[in-house]
């Protein structure tokens, strides 16, 4: 199920009668549903037959396909419910250059390849503004903050985050010149509208729809995601680009990692 997030409910439905037997339906896309908030696994879980559940599965990594079909080396993990499943998916996948991996966090896979689209735009507005490798790193490890924080509350296990759907991906997607959504945010920074950028793209990035989603879930959940909200707000409150990194850069003072303990003075 290669759709944007966007468009699976309805291509699922539209499927469902054609899906039969032992099927495994795999998806590939990273984001969330905007309206319900729900991840692309769960939508097809509504949307096919119930007993389907076991066989579906999500491929999500840093792998863009420019990259892959050149055979050049890249990794990626299989995550479903079921590990037979994803160990036969994993043994489909794999080739001497697309080294596949499993995982059975679901919920983490899927909200490292959701939210980090999201970053990836704030990493483009810092490119669009002229700023430097500083900046990037520091957007790149803060946003890793919140993929972390809203992917636990979700319920996924902290680990797969400093793994390949969560760094992996969040970096490439920040730093290549492949990177749709990256390519979104220089436009943003450059001082383009969301409509400009829009009406120049050919391709879907999923990060413009998805911010939304994930400032939605961020507010259900009570967490904490200043990047992501900036990001928000410029897509569709037309905000400022340098208003947003100077309202980051003056937050009140804290601890990097909390939950250290200080040796005593």
């Amino acid at each position: 199920m290669a759709t944007p997030s966007h468009a699976m409910r309805e291509v699922a439905s539209r499927a469902r009668d054609l899906i039969k037997g032992e099927t495994k339906v795999v998806s590939l896309a990273k984001g969330f549903e905007e309206n319900s908030l729900k991840r692309m696994s769960e939508v097809l879980k509504e949307e096919l037959l119930p007993e389907i559940e076991s066989r579906i599965a999500v491929l999500s990594g840093p792998n863009h396909a420019e990259e892959v079909i050149r055979n050049i080396p890249s990794a990626t993990v299989i995550s479903s419910k079921s590990r037979k499943v994803a160990e036969e998916l994993q043994s489909i996948f794999m080739t001497p250059y697309f080294r596949v991996y499993t995982n059975p966090d679901v919920v983490g896979v899927e909200t490292g390849g959701a939210t980090k689209n999201v970053i990836a735009i704030a990493a483009g507005i810092s490119d669009g503004l002229g700023y430097g490798d500083n900046t990037k790193a520091s957007l790149i490890t803060r946003g890793l903050a919140e993929m972390i924080r809203l992917g636990t509350a979700l319920g996924a296990d902290v680990r797969t985050f400093a793994g390949l759907t969560g760094m992996g991906d969040l970096v490439v997607t920040c730093m290549s010149k492949h990177s749709r959504n990256r390519g979104v945010g220089e436009m943003l920074g450059r001082g383009l509208s969301i409509d400009q950028v829009r009406s120049e793209m050919v391709m879907v990035a999923e990060g413009i729809r998805t911010a939304a989603a994930i400032r939605s879930l961020a507010a259900e959940h009570n967490i904490y995601m200043p990047i992501t909200e900036r990001v928000a707000e410029m897509i569709y409150e037309n905000k400022n680009p340098f208003a947003c990194v100077s309202e980051l850069m003056q937050r009140d003072a804290v601890e990097e990692i909390r939950g250290i303990s200080w040796e005593a003075d």
